[in-house]
């Protein structure tokens, strides 16, 4: 493969949380407002903090707020899963001696609370959490300090991921981005590479 090094998203990427994330945050505006917004108007949430999310729906106490979205979150584990062919598509880069890595607008807590349990960290060496960096995605911080952990070279880096946060991120950072067409919303991001299903990517050159 061109890239030696390959750089994920989570969620809505390696695995499918758009159902849970948003029902539950749109519980937590309820309780914490009021407000019944619709599904269809939190999909901005999708890619960036949590923190960030909830600032952006005015909502005061961000701490507790990200606290109670949480433990609502965690009414809906049973509807997340990794995506049909991730697995398959981790198990094919190890054997092609490819460096995999994440990059992800969680917190450590939430990686662990969200992620870890399915049994694919193993495969990633250096992980990237919103705690790490002072600024997020769209910011190119979080990649570079991927490149700076990880001593990658950008030109052989790619970023995967499914929003235009994950897109612009890269762009930022000077780094060639894929996005996971299997779990966006949005089609017409900016990318230099479409790939309908996990092992599209190994079929680039």
């Amino acid at each position: 493969m061109k890239y030696r090094h390959i750089v994920f998203d989570i969620d809505g990427t390696l695995i499918d949380t758009e159902y849970a994330v948003l029902r539950s945050l749109q519980e937590t505006v309820r309780v914490l407002s009021g407000r019944e917004i619709p599904y269809s108007e939190l999909t901005f949430a999708l890619g960036i903090t949590g923190a960030d999310a909830l600032k952006k729906l005015d909502i005061k106490n961000i701490s507790y707020a990200a606290e109670l979205w949480n433990k609502n979150m965690r009414k809906y584990a049973d509807t997340v899963k990794v995506f049909d062919g991730i697995t398959e598509l981790l198990k094919n880069l190890l054997r092609l001696d490819c460096k995999m890595g994440i990059v992800t607008s969680k917190t450590r807590e939430e990686f662990k609370q969200d992620f870890s349990h399915f049994n694919i960290s193993h495969y990633f060496k250096t992980i990237v959490c919103a705690d790490d960096t002072q600024r997020h995605k769209p910011n190119a911080a979080p990649l570079l300090k991927y490149l700076e952990i990880s001593k990658a070279d950008c030109r052989q880096t790619l970023c995967i991921g499914d929003s235009k946060y994950d897109s612009m991120c890269a762009e930022n950072a000077g780094i060639d981005f894929a996005l996971a067409v299997w779990g966006s919303r949005q089609t017409s991001i900016k990318a230099d590479y479409f790939l309908k299903n996990p092992m599209d990517l190994l079929s680039l050159q």
